[in-house]
C-alpha cells in the first residue's frame, strides 16, 4: 500500500497558488494604472461672481396669441368645387384656399360679351344716322324732332355700352374672386366650409393665424404698470417650448385697466421664426422696472438646471462644489442669483454639464 507524502502535497499546491497570483497580477495593474490616484481632473473654464446695480424685475404670467388672426371670407356667393387645405396646414400669402364653381359666372360673362357686340352694332348704325341728320339740319332740310331722336338714340346706346362694359369688368372680377387666396402667410386654425357647400357673399372660408410673430398679453398690477414703458425689452420663458429665454419688447401698455383687479393689460411682441410657439400657451414674462437694486451676478452659462432646481459649481481647492441658487432676474448674458456665493468666487461656465459635487477640476484659460 502506497504511503501519503504530505510535504509533496503542500509543495504542489504552493506552486499552483503562486502561478495563479502571477497570472492575475497584470490584470490588477491594468485596473489601476494611476497607482490608486483615481481619474485625472476635469478641465473647466470659470468666471468670477460680481455685484452690480441693476433694474429691479418682476415676473408675471401671460398668454400667447397670434399677432394676426383673420376669418377669411368669400367676396362672392358660390358652390365650393375645390378645397385643398385642412386645419393645421401652413399656407403662404397668395396660396389657394378655396375654388368656387365657375359655370354660372362664365355663362353670364358670355351673355354680357354677346350683348356688347349687339350694342356696338346698334351704336355704329346710330352714329351713321346722327351724322346724316346733322348734315340735313345744317341746310334746314330736316325737322328738329327727327334730329333730336337720332341724337338721343346715339347717346342712350353710348351709355348702354358703358354700362355693359362695367358689367363685363364686374364679371371678370367675380371670376377672379372664385379663387379665394390667403391674404397673409399663416396656419389654418379652423375650416368653415367643405366641398359641395354653398358659400354666401361674405361667408367665412377659414380662420388664419399668423404665427411669424407672437403677441403676449400680461395683466400687470397697477403699482408696476406705471414703471413700464413701450419699447422696453423683456425676457420671456415658455417652458413647454424650451428652457431658452426669449427676448421680446413691450408694444403697448393699454390705458384701460380692470377696476376689480386693478391690473392693466400689457402687450409684448415676440419673434417666432420657427413657429414653435403656439397661440394660447403660458408665458412667464420678466419686466425691468424703473427702480434699481444691487444684485449678485453670474454668467447664465454657469447655471445648471436639475429638474426644478438651479445650481452653480464653484471651484474651491481644485474641486467642484455645488451651490444651490435662486434666480432673481436676467440681465443680458448674466443672471441675478441668491445663494452661498460672494463676489470674486470662481464659478464654472464651461464643462459644468457633467460635473459631480467634489469632483477634481483643473481651470483652463
Amino acid at each position: 500500500m502506497p504511503t501519503f507524502d504530505i510535504k509533496a502535497f503542500f509543495y504542489r499546491y504552493f506552486l499552483i497558488f503562486t502561478a495563479v497570483g502571477l497570472l492575475s497580477a497584470p490584470v490588477s495593474l491594468a485596473k489601476d494604472p494611476g497607482n490608486g490616484k483615481g481619474p485625472p481632473p476635469s478641465p473647466v473654464q470659470v468666471a468670477l461672481v460680481k455685484t452690480k446695480t441693476v433694474s429691479s424685475q418682476i415676473s408675471l404670467v401671460g398668454t400667447t396669441e397670434a399677432i394676426s388672426k383673420s376669418t377669411v371670407a368669400s367676396e362672392i356667393s358660390g358652390l365650393v368645387e375645390y378645397f385643398p387645405i385642412k386645419e393645421g396646414d401652413y399656407v403662404k400669402k397668395g396660396d389657394l384656399l378655396v375654388n368656387l364653381k365657375e359655370t354660372e359666372v362664365r355663362l353670364r360673362l358670355k351673355g354680357a360679351v354677346a350683348a356688347k357686340k349687339r350694342i356696338q352694332a346698334n351704336l355704329q348704325n346710330a352714329e351713321k344716322e346722327l351724322n346724316r341728320v346733322s348734315k340735313l339740319k345744317e341746310t334746314n332740310s330736316i325737322a328738329e324732332k327727327q334730329y333730336d331722336t337720332a341724337f338721343y338714340t346715339y347717346r342712350a346706346l353710348s351709355q348702354e355700352l358703358l354700362q355693359n362694359e362695367a358689367e363685363i369688368d364686374l364679371l371678370n372680377y367675380e371670376i377672379q374672386q372664385l379663387k379665394v387666396l390667403a391674404p397673409f402667410s399663416g396656419f389654418v386654425a379652423k375650416e368653415h366650409t367643405q366641398i359641395g357647400e354653398w358659400i354666401n357673399k361674405g361667408g367665412p372660408v377659414v380662420t388664419l393665424l399668423d404665427l411669424d410673430n407672437i403677441r403676449i398679453t400680461v395683466d400687470v398690477p397697477e403699482r408696476y404698470s406705471v414703471l413700464l414703458a413701450p419699447r422696453n425689452s423683456v425676457n420671456v420663458s415658455i417652458k413647454s417650448v424650451s428652457n431658452h429665454i426669449f427676448s421680446g419688447k413691450i408694444y403697448s401698455v393699454l390705458p384701460q385697466g380692470n377696476p376689480d383687479s386693478r391690473t392693466f393689460p400689457v402687450r409684448i411682441h415676440l419673434a417666432n421664426p420657427d413657429h414653435k410657439i403656439k397661440s394660447g400657451m403660458e408665458a412667464m414674462v420678466t419686466f425691468n422696472l424703473a427702480t434699481e437694486i444691487k444684485a449678485l451676478l453670474v454668467p447664465k452659462d454657469a447655471v445648471v438646471t436639475s429638474g426644478d432646481n438651479r445650481l452653480v459649481f464653484m471651484v474651491n481647492d481644485g474641486k467642484a462644489i455645488s451651490v444651490p441658487v435662486k434666480i432673481n432676474g436676467y440681465y443680458d448674458g448674466d443672471v441675478a442669483v441668491e445663494g452661498n456665493l460672494k463676489p470674486g468666487d470662481q464659478v464654472v461656465i464651461r464643462g459644468n454639464e457633467r460635473l459631480r459635487p467634489g469632483q477634481p477640476v483643473v481651470v483652463q484659460k
